[in-house]
């Protein structure tokens, strides 16, 4: 019986995460991709709006869509958590699916090792 595609794609995440500026965004994405934990992430600016100690927060923030599969998403949490700079990060984990030569190639990506 043929393998259904579907099957073929489990374990594509995307990992999305937000952050205080630009630089703090890019500064986690590297170390994330330097530890092979993730093979992409998409940067950009956006406007957050939600609860903080009471009030309603308006600010602007960087999310940062980080590509990997579901077994790096543990480290992926806990690298992150180790070295955000909010006291509450945002760490989500969206379940996706892609193209077969795109998932092909993350998966090459996190399961190098790093030289």
């Amino acid at each position: 019986m043929p393998e259904d595609a579907g099957d073929k794609m489990a374990g594509f995440i995307l990992i999305y995460t937000t952050y205080p500026d630009k630089v703090t965004a890019k500064k986690v994405v590297k170390h994330l991709l330097e530890k092979r934990l993730i093979a992409c992430a998409n940067i950009f600016p956006i406007t957050s709006m939600y609860w903080w100690e009471g009030n309603i927060q308006d600010d602007k923030e960087y999310v940062a869509i980080c590509k990997t599969t579901e077994e790096n998403f543990e480290n992926v949490k806990k690298e992150v958590e180790s070295i955000h700079s909010y006291d509450v990060p945002c760490i989500v984990k969206i379940p996706a699916e892609a193209n077969e030569k795109y998932f092909n190639w993350l998966k090459r990506e996190v399961s190098s090792k790093k030289k």
